[in-house]
């Protein structure tokens, strides 16, 4: 178990020091077209900003877009009690609870550390879950509370922002500026820079959520020494899921399951691991016990 949340947490470093390494290399094609650091700096200042901003505030901004109420134990005993009984199991602090009313069966948490942390719950999760499966969805999402996913997600945004920026200067210097014009390589070298290295930024994010997600299941099997629970959860996401009425898909990181359902062709950019994988995995860990 301890070996599943320790390969997944350097499979993620690794992820994002490649993530680094593109926009490091876009800023060194970028210096050398323009002969000047100033793009760079400029580029990685203002998405270290939008970051900064989207860090304190994209928790509400998450909850607001999908009409999540916040529930104290009277609404709900049942999910709270599973809430506060994991929080005191784990020591972690109570985490906000909210409930979506939805008939699509998901949830996700949120927050940018474990003292600010929320989970939400959809009615339809809440209907079709038996208590063993209810909370190993609610040690899922804590275990993203835990792990403090939500800060690497918004450190990835950003990174995300920085090779769009990038990727924009290429091209516009690739037309415009006047060592393109006389070297037809370096404007080559800039198409294919402003083509490939999005596409590249977007497969990586999509890569990280996907290693976040298994780490998630592996600290939530791990919370409840039960990882069947969670499991026979997934296989009723299959069978019952549905898209998430209210959701964008800047936050479709962050749900149980990926709350669009896409179709083949988006699947290289899927926020989420199959979940047929991550039962087997689920079902492989259970019989480490």
């Amino acid at each position: 178990m301890y070996s599943e949340i320790r390969r997944n947490k350097v499979k993620s470093f690794f992820i994002i020091l490649l993530f680094l390494l593109i926009i490091g290399g876009l800023g060194l094609l970028a210096s050398y077209i323009y002969n000047s650091w100033t793009i760079v700096i400029v580029t990685v200042v203002v998405a270290g900003g939008y970051a900064l901003i989207q860090y304190y505030a994209a928790s509400s901004e998450a909850l607001a877009v999908t009409g999540a109420r916040e529930i104290q134990k009277a609404d709900d005993p049942r999910l709270y009690r599973i809430v506060e009984n994991l929080a005191i199991t784990t020591g972690t602090p109570m985490p906000r609870v909210y409930i979506i009313d939805d008939p699509a069966p998901n949830a996700f948490a949120t927050g940018r550390n474990p003292e600010h942390a929320a989970v939400a719950a959809t009615t339809g999760l809440l209907d079709i879950m038996d208590d063993s499966e209810l909370e190993g969805v609610m040690a899922h999402e804590l275990g993203h509370v835990r792990n403090y996913d939500i800060r690497v997600s918004m450190i990835v945004f950003g990174l995300v922002v920085a090779v769009g920026f990038l990727a924009d200067w290429l091209v516009r210097l690739a037309f415009f500026s006047r060592d393109s014009r006389s070297n037809p390589v370096v404007l080559i070298f800039g198409l294919v820079a402003m083509i490939i290295a999005p596409v590249v930024a977007a497969v990586v994010q999509a890569a990280i959520s996907r290693q976040r997600e298994y780490l998630a299941d592996a600290t939530g099997a791990m919370t409840t020494r039960y990882p069947e629970g969670l499991a026979r959860a997934l296989e009723k996401l299959q069978v019952y899921g549905r898209p998430v009425t209210r959701q964008n898909s800047s936050m479709a990181h962050m749900w149980l399951a990926d709350p669009a359902r896409p179709g083949l062709m988006d699947r290289l950019f899927a926020t989420h691991p199959p979940l047929d994988r991550r039962i087997a995995r689920l079902r492989e860990m259970g019989g480490r016990f």
